[in-house]
Formats: structure tokens, C-alpha cells, sequence
């Protein structure tokens, strides 16, 4: 198990090399199903680094914060938390264009999540059985916005949150949660900002092709994970794996894993890691498919909470 290191090290975390993946608006692979889960997430996070070094220190300002909310107890006393959820729907094509109970699965199946109402939930190993976590979080949609483009895919440079770049600017960023549902491209399925970032840019990108689990989603992503993953980011959470070999997610109770895991890995999975521990890669933050994820742990559930405590990146959504 991992201990949560201190804000110092998270200005080596951010600035470390990742590939990038399909920054460009336009791509050819627009069309091309994933068949493997690919998040850009943390390839936005060090763009947004590079391109604003000041941000650096505010992440760790972020994880100092975040740190001792833990440590103080703040994030295991916040009760249920509600959050507003605006849907803002961009499409060239009518099966882009998804309809309303799509929406809705999606907002259910994050209900269902977060609340450790899933039905997959009774399956986390018993190894894992002491740390998986109800973190208490409630979705409710607040409205859906509708746009149509001549854009066949949208990339990952946040174009599709600006009306001014034919996208859709975000509703009441600082009190309702934005999901962006549009063509991504590049095998892409989706993409959060992490607390700290622009409100202007801040929310949740997800591909139409896996949002929901009714009309065009697709498996093997059509369960709503892809979103539960990038809310998980929007909460503050990192990839389980620590997005480097071995690495760290700042949570103390995830093992330590090797790397991302794939498909649906079988259990016991090992990771070459110091100690090779038993991999968590049924937890939300893997890169697994939609059916073999199904938990979030307690040190995961109390650092996505203590966003929301009162000084908190998020406190404004309480």
C-alpha cells in the first residue's frame, strides 16, 4: 500500500513525459471504434502545464489541501453530495445527436456507481472487500443543450467548451457539473479537467459512442464506466497505476500496479511491482472494460470528497 506523498512531489508528478494522444481537432480515425480504453486526461493535464507554469504550484497546492482535509478528517464527514449535471450535446450526425434516455442512463449509471449500487458491486474480490467504498455522490440532470456542427471530430484542445470555436461554452461551471458529448477521435474515450483548471474549460468530455448504456453506446463500453472514470478525474482522482510504471495515485489503500491493465484481466492479476501486490484492475480508475470495473476504494471516496470541503477546489458544489 501506498502512503499519500507531499505536495513537493507532485511538481516532479506533473511535469513527467506521457505520449500524447490526438490534440488535433481534426482526425481520420474519427470513425473507429476503440477497442481499448484510452483516456487523455493526464496528456491535458500536462498540456495545461506547460502551456501555464504557474499551474504547477496550484496543483500542489491542490494536493497539500487535499492531504490534510484526509488527515483532519473533513472529507469523511461531508454527508451526500448533489450535484447538477448539464449535458451538452454536439453532433453532425443524427446518431450523435443521442436522445434523451441515453442521457439518463448515463446519469443512473453514475448514480449507481457512486452509491455502490451497482450490481457488479457484490464482486469485488474479498481481498478488496475491507476498502470498497459507497462515496455518496448524487447526479442530477440539470438540463441538456443541443448544438449541431460540421465537425466530424473534435480533439482534445477543449474546442468543443467554446461556443466562439463552434463548441457550447459551459453552464454555471463552479455549481453544476458540464459533460460535453461529442465525437472525440483518435480512439479516445473521453477526458476530464482536474480541480484547479479554468472554469471556462472545466467539466467532462465524453464520446457519444460510449456515454450511457442504451442506444449508441458500444461495447465493450457501454455500462457508463468511461464517465465514472473522467467524473473520478474531475474529483481529483489520478490512474490507478500513477500514469508511470509503478507509480503513485496518492491514495493510500489502491495497490501499487504495474502499469494500465486491459480487457478483462483475470483474476489474481500481479503486478511486478515491489511486493507484487494483487492488482486492483477491477477499480474504476484502470483502464479495464466497462464490465470488468466495478468499485472505487475508501482512500479514493475521501480523496474525491475533500474536493468539496469547505477551502476545497470543488467546496463550491456543497
Amino acid at each position: 500500500m501506498k502512503k499519500i506523498l507531499l505536495a513537493v512531489s507532485i511538481l516532479t508528478l506533473v511535469f513527467s513525459c506521457s505520449k500524447e494522444e490526438n490534440t488535433n481537432p481534426e482526425n481520420s480515425q474519427a470513425n473507429t471504434l476503440a477497442k481499448e480504453r484510452h483516456c487523455a486526461s493526464h496528456d491535458v493535464l500536462e498540456m495545461q502545464l506547460k502551456e501555464d507554469p504557474g499551474f504547477a504550484q496550484k496543483i500542489a497546492d491542490i494536493e497539500s489541501f487535499t492531504e490534510n482535509a484526509i488527515l483532519q478528517g473533513k472529507a469523511a464527514n461531508m454527508g451526500t453530495i448533489t450535484i447538477p449535471v448539464v449535458v451538452n450535446v454536439l453532433y453532425r450526425t443524427s446518431s450523435e445527436n443521442i436522445s434523451q434516455s441515453q442521457i439518463q442512463s448515463q446519469i443512473d449509471a453514475l448514480n449507481k456507481d457512486f452509491n455502490a449500487a451497482n450490481n457488479d458491486f457484490n464482486q469485488v474480490p474479498a481481498i478488496f472487500s475491507g476498502v470498497k467504498a459507497n462515496v455518496g455522490v448524487t447526479f442530477v440532470l440539470d438540463a441538456v443543450k443541443r448544438k449541431q456542427t460540421s465537425k466530424s471530430s473534435w480533439g482534445t484542445r477543449d474546442a468543443m467548451k467554446k461556443t466562439k470555436r463552434g463548441g457550447i461554452n459551459p453552464t454555471s461551471p463552479n455549481t453544476k457539473l458540464n459533460i460535453w458529448v461529442c465525437t472525440i477521435g483518435g480512439g479516445i474515450l473521453g477526458y476530464a479537467q482536474f480541480p484547479g483548471g479554468s472554469s471556462s474549460t472545466d467539466g467532462v468530455v465524453i464520446d457519444s459512442r460510449y456515454f450511457g448504456t442504451t442506444g449508441t453506446a458500444t461495447a465493450p463500453f457501454n455500462k457508463g464506466r468511461t464517465a465514472t472514470h473522467e467524473v473520478g478525474h474531475w474529483m481529483n482522482l489520478r490512474h490507478i497505476w500513477g500514469d508511470t510504471n509503478c507509480g503513485n495515485d496518492f491514495v493510500i489503500d489502491t495497490p501499487t500496479h504495474n502499469t494500465a491493465n486491459y480487457g478483462c484481466p483475470s483474476y489474481p492479476h500481479y503486478s511486478t511491482c515491489s511486493g507484487n501486490p494483487v492488482e486492483m484492475t477491477m477499480n474504476y480508475m484502470d483502464y479495464t472494460d466497462d464490465a470488468c470495473m466495478y468499485m472505487f476504494s475508501e482512500g479514493q471516496k475521501n480523496r474525491m470528497l475533500a474536493v468539496f470541503a469547505p477551502g476545497g477546489p470543488r467546496a463550491s458544489f456543497n
